[in-house]
């Protein structure tokens, strides 16, 4: 029975490690500023999730938590149910504070990879993967981007392997 426990814990912790890995090919940004990254975010562009599916009008508010964290609130509006669903969570740095990988979690103990892999100068679009290339978000400052944008962000996540037939562009007007 020992033995069946310890097995099991090593187990569990290589999986919820891999939740916090990097897909292969994916590089995070170096020279991240988490605090030129704070503030609202609107989704442009994902790949669809359970937790997303069917919503418009999707924003991230990232907020800095007291022990260095950051605070994540993820908002959309269900249009088939007529109201808004929000949840709530916390990421932190994977590695060190100017590269863009975080873990974030909205379920207690289990973490998920947050890698932000192309970013902006000016820290006005994000792109964003999970930790397989079936996480895949465009984020801007602005509820709306340009086309050359959006070309732009289909061209880099095509070359990285996703999926971009199966993208998803977020109506965000009310």
């Amino acid at each position: 029975m020992k033995n069946f426990f310890t097995h099991l814990v090593l187990v569990v912790s290589v999986l919820l490690a891999s939740c916090t890995g990097i897909p292969e090919g994916i590089t995070p940004v170096d020279n991240f500023s988490l605090d030129r990254y704070l503030g609202r975010w609107y989704e442009i562009a994902r790949l669809d999730h359970s937790f997303e599916r069917g919503l418009s009008r999707v924003t991230a508010e990232y907020t800095l938590l007291e022990d260095g964290g950051v605070r994540v609130v993820n908002r959309g509006f269900d249009a088939e149910k007529g109201k808004w669903q929000q949840a709530a969570g916390k990421a932190y740095f994977v590695g060190a504070p100017d590269v863009g990988h975080l873990k974030v979690s909205f379920f207690g103990p289990f973490y998920g990879s947050y890698i932000v892999f192309d970013l902006d100068e000016d820290y006005r679009y994000a792109m964003v993967a999970g930790p397989s290339r079936s996480y895949l978000w465009l984020l801007a400052r602005t509820p709306t981007v340009d086309e050359t944008v959006k070309q732009r962000f289909i061209r880099r996540a095509e070359a990285l392997g996703f999926d971009t037939r199966s993208l998803i562009f977020v109506e965000q007007a009310p």
